[in-house]
Order: C-alpha cells, then sequence, then structure tokens
C-alpha cells in the first residue's frame, strides 16, 4: 500500500485554459528522474488519485507536476482550481522504471514525447546524470498548437547547456508554427521529415527510442520503428531499441 505525505502548493502556472504546472513542497523521498509520483485529494468523501511525473531534477527541493485539465476528469478539474497555500497528498516514494538506467548504450537516444508528457525527459535533462553514454540526444516534443508547448523556453536552455550534444525538435499538429515540424510523430518518421529537420538518422544500428505520451502515438510509432526499422522492444532480459510509456 502506498505511503501518502501532505504536500503543499507553492506557486501553480496556468500555461494555457487547460494546460498547469504545480509546484509542491512536499515530504517525498528520493526519486530517480524520470520516475512518477501519485497525487491526490478528497473529494466527496473519496481519495481521488492520478499518477504524474516530476519535472525537476531530484536534488530540487521543490516538486514539479505538468498537468491537463480535463473537464470531465475525477481529479485534474480539481487540481486546476488549486493556489498557493492548498493541501493535496502525495505519494512518498516514486515509482517507475521510464529511468536512464534502463536504457542501453547508443549512439543517439531519441526522446519522443506528446503533450504533458514531456516531463520525465526534463526530469533527466536536467539532472544530467548518466548521460555520457550517448553521443547525441534528439528532444522530440509534439502538441496540438504552439501554444502548448509550455516548456520551450526551458528545452531551448538545455539545448544551449549541452553545447551541440542536445538537439530539440518541436511538433505542431493543428496549425503551421515558425521553426516546428508540422503533423503527427509516426508520420513524420515514415515520410523521413524528422530525420531531415534533424539531420541524425533513427536506425537500429545507431539509435534507441524513448516513447512517453498519447497511447496512440506511442503504438502507432512502435508498430511503425519494428515494421520498418526493424527496431525491438527493450527487456532486461533481451535488450532492444525502443522504450515506452504510455501516460494515460
Amino acid at each position: 500500500m502506498a505511503e501518502w505525505c501532505e504536500g503543499k502548493v507553492i506557486s501553480v502556472t496556468h500555461w494555457t485554459e487547460a494546460l498547469f504546472s504545480l509546484v509542491v513542497q512536499a515530504p517525498v523521498k528520493p526519486f530517480v528522474a524520470g520516475q512518477f509520483a501519485k497525487l491526490a485529494l478528497e473529494i466527496d468523501g473519496e481519495r481521488v488519485q492520478r499518477a504524474y511525473s516530476y519535472v525537476n531534477a531530484p536534488d530540487d527541493p521543490q516538486a514539479e507536476f505538468y498537468l491537463v485539465n480535463v473537464p470531465d476528469g475525477k481529479l485534474s478539474p480539481s487540481l486546476h482550481r488549486l493556489a498557493p497555500g492548498d493541501s493535496l497528498m502525495v505519494t512518498t516514494e516514486a515509482a517507475g522504471f521510464f529511468v536512464c538506467d534502463e536504457i542501453p548504450d547508443c549512439d543517439t537516444l531519441w526522446m519522443l514525447a506528446t503533450g504533458t508528457a514531456i516531463g520525465p525527459y526534463l526530469s533527466i535533462l536536467q539532472q544530467g546524470e548518466g548521460l555520457d553514454r550517448f553521443r547525441r540526444i534528439v528532444l522530440v516534443h509534439a502538441a496540438r498548437y504552439a501554444a502548448d508547448l509550455s516548456y520551450l523556453p526551458l528545452m531551448q536552455a538545455l539545448e544551449a547547456k549541452y553545447n551541440g550534444k542536445l538537439q530539440i525538435q518541436t511538433v505542431v499538429s493543428r496549425e503551421e508554427s515558425e521553426g516546428s515540424l508540422h503533423g503527427r510523430i509516426p508520420a513524420l518518421i515514415e515520410s523521413g521529415a524528422l530525420e531531415n529537420a534533424t539531420g541524425l538518422s533513427l536506425s537500429a544500428e545507431t539509435s534507441h527510442v524513448m516513447l512517453c505520451g498519447n497511447p496512440q502515438m506511442v503504438r502507432d510509432t512502435r508498430d511503425l520503428l519494428k515494421s520498418t526499422r526493424k527496431m525491438l522492444t527493450h527487456l532486461r532480459r533481451k535488450p532492444g531499441h525502443i522504450t515506452s510509456e504510455l501516460y494515460w
């Protein structure tokens, strides 16, 4: 059974009408970048809980979570209404294996995300440990609209910090946006547009692909990579080229 602690909301950032971030002070135990915690509120006498990835690096004393308000959701509308000083419950121990230590050595590490699933990658990149095993890292964030690229300034700052090792590429599906590719991640891989934009090859010989986000994107991309790039799902007992995490 999960152990819970009380967290206090330090700040709330409303990026759009639906997207928001919570910064929380809570006595959680150390976690590994890429892992998630569960947040909960008492609603109508019931503890309603959902899993959310840490955005912050493990050494940051304040926890940060990136969320989307689903109007008919059981929890997110209540989280969306929180203000600084409000309380919520947080699991003290993080969980999940979508972490750098689980990724095998490769030349190019591709981090592909949709929506709020950019969170675990930001945690991994802000921490920066264990990334010297990869010559290049490509961080791809796909969203419906350019306004949904909430953490683009942080992504750009990380790109500068890594001084050529990290390359970011944004993708927008429902409008044309300068600097972003237009469409969906699977189609951009199939057409070669993603590789053309980054100047890097996405192949079984050189790459490992991390997939996190919309389950349809994860499934479609995984199937495409298996069928056209001869990539395999990565397992501890059988190393491969694709590591994935569904985000709801």
